[in-house]
């Protein structure tokens, strides 16, 4: 089972930041109880919403741009910028006491990842390997979404639980920044034509066309 250097560097990537962010997902409303001022399931809520109407408003039209233009530094900028601006959230739930410090992370969150998704899916449909889409597809969703929330889920418990949401937070935010920079090992790998014009990765890709 071969899978190309950028395949697995994007789910490897995806593994760590989903990991990072599912360390708090399943405890967020005992945070919010514990932590803010008037916090409740009514907050836990509202700061859904907040993230999925950033998210959602701001991602059409930044994969609209990312479509027109050629090649893959854009994408490769605006992913790892996205993932790394998206670590720093978890960092900012160490100050929040009010109910609108929680939104405004939310939104700050949503606004990171609408640049990041497009980004992330881009470059990685135009690197799967031929006759393996819906394998490489389900690696991500088994492995950089299943198993990362899995581990990370009870993980996250222990860790609140024995030793406080500041320490969960500020190791999460660790883990979301290192695998957001591990996307820096897609560089090398960028194509310079994602579909205008001829694409050549690399001079041995060239000699196997022709």
């Amino acid at each position: 089972m071969k899978i190309n250097s950028v395949i697995k560097t994007l789910v490897m990537s995806d593994f760590v930041i989903n990991s990072a962010f599912g360390l708090s997902a399943p405890i967020f409303a005992i945070f919010l109880v514990d932590n803010i001022q008037g916090g409740n399931a009514e907050v836990a809520g509202f700061a859904a919403s907040v993230y999925w109407i950033a998210k959602s408003f701001l991602q059409l039209p930044i994969a609209e741009f990312l479509d027109k233009t050629d090649g893959e530094k854009d994408d490769f900028v605006v992913l790892v910028c996205g993932q790394v601006i998206a670590s720093f959230s978890l960092f900012m739930y160490i100050f929040a006491t009010l109910p609108w410090h929680i939104y405004a992370i939310e939104a700050f969150l949503g606004a990171s990842m609408a640049f990041a998704v497009p980004a992330w899916y881009g470059i990685f449909t135009r690197h799967i390997d031929s006759g393996r889409t819906s394998f490489e597809w389900s690696l991500e969703s088994v492995f950089s979404v299943g198993v990362a929330t899995a581990i990370s889920s009870a993980l996250g418990g222990i860790i609140a639980n024995r030793y406080g949401f500041n320490v969960l937070f500020v190791g999460a935010g660790l883990w979301a920044l290192l695998g957001a920079l591990s996307l820096i090992l897609l560089y090398p790998h960028l194509k310079k034509s994602d579909g205008k014009g001829e694409t050549f990765e690399t001079v041995e890709e060239r000699a196997k066309i022709i």
